[in-house]
């Protein structure tokens, strides 16, 4: 057994004075997602692949982002903490290292909704309205009255990003807009106020965005995704479903992989001289939709695989998942605290004069 697959007793205190010289030396990631169901291969491309591979260049800290659930799953509160844990487990699977990196739930930082207080006054509400993904998720989502909590959350995400001070946040393509705004509000603060934060940049994944199986976004909510928990079978039936090159009736037709959703997958998943001769075998028709929906199957079920078993490890784990998130929490708070005395200090919000050092 490795010690990433030993259960880790995580102490604190020690693990502080470990990374405290790293936190002088290296800079920051802070990145996450929001706790809506399990995590799925779009995520793996656009953001988790990243994070595993920063987690020894840099100081990574990774929020759960259960405020922001409660933008369009204000009714479904009663399953956040369930999918708290479905999260943890994934990010454990794919290789987050909690000895190396800091998980935490959002609510459970309150300077991080004080930071959003400070930040809602800093950007227009037309700036806020502006945003593309902003405007493309309330229109996915149906909602007939859209709450400011919707349409003001990427100022929430920007105190996440924030509040550890993060220099770099690996994002999918989606995200990138998000990430701006953040940029904007930093500048905003360190001219109104003082040079307390970097301006973050924003790191997209290798594959900018893979499509889900009906070739629309890939959304847990449409149902099109295969997440990283899916079983074998559950991944054979999802891609044997999947949409393909429209134009093609027979398999001996000449494909066009350039619309393809399958083929998508293949550059994500496959390796590079496969992926070749795929490509030319569909554009001469000398290999048909079936059979290359077949070998995508292998191809996904391997890579899932070694991520299925590790997190059955830690799913079967005792108090594991409450072990690091709990200490997750406290590691993020404490550095929320330092950057909010920062702030209240360079905004003149700390009142010192008025009501001393300590209040």
């Amino acid at each position: 057994m490795t010690k990433d697959e030993r259960t880790l007793k995580i102490n604190l205190p020690l693990l502080n004075t470990r990374m405290k010289g790293k936190r002088d030396m290296k800079k920051r990631i802070l990145t996450g997602d929001r706790p809506t169901g399990p995590l799925h291969l779009g995520h793996y491309v656009g953001s988790l692949e990243n994070r595993v591979m920063l987690q020894d260049k840099y100081e990574c800290f990774f929020v759960i982002a259960d405020y922001q659930v409660l933008t369009d799953h204000l009714k479904e509160t009663k399953r956040i903490g369930e999918f708290i844990k479905e999260i943890v487990l994934d990010y454990l699977a794919v290789g987050i290292n909690p000895e190396k990196s800091t998980i935490f739930i959002q609510s459970k930082i309150p300077e991080i909704a004080e930071l959003t207080t400070y930040f809602s006054m800093m950007i227009s509400l037309a700036r806020v309205q502006r945003n593309p993904t902003v405007k493309e998720e309330i229109k996915a989502s149906e909602i007939s009255e859209v709450s400011y909590g919707f349409v003001g959350y990427p100022i929430s995400q920007a105190a996440d990003i924030l509040s550890v001070r993060a220099h770099l946040v690996p994002v999918g393509e989606d995200q990138v807009a998000h990430i701006e705004q953040t940029r904007e509000i930093a500048r905003t603060f360190n001219r109104l106020f003082a040079s307390i934060f970097p301006v973050p940049e924003a790191l997209v994944g290798r594959v900018a965005r893979l499509p889900g199986l009906d070739s629309q976004k890939m959304s847990k909510s449409r149902g099109n995704a295969i997440f990283l928990s899916d079983s074998s079978e559950s991944v054979r039936k999802k891609i044997m479903r999947a949409i393909t090159d429209p134009a093609r009736i027979h398999p001996t037709d000449k494909g066009h992989p350039d619309v393809c959703n399958i083929f998508r997958y293949y550059v994500a998943f496959g390796n590079p001289p496969e992926c070749e001769e795929i490509e030319t075998s569909c554009k001469s028709g000398k290999i048909g939709c079936v059979n290359c929906k077949k070998r995508m199957v292998e191809i996904i079920n391997g890579f899932l695989k070694p991520i299925r078993e590790k997190r059955n490890h830690y799913a079967n784990q005792s108090g594991f998942i409450k072990d690091v998130l709990i200490t997750g929490n406290r590691r993020a708070r404490e550095e929320a605290k330092k950057t909010l005395e920062l702030v209240r200090e360079a905004m003149h919000f700390d009142y010192k004069d008025l009501l001393g050092k300590d209040n």
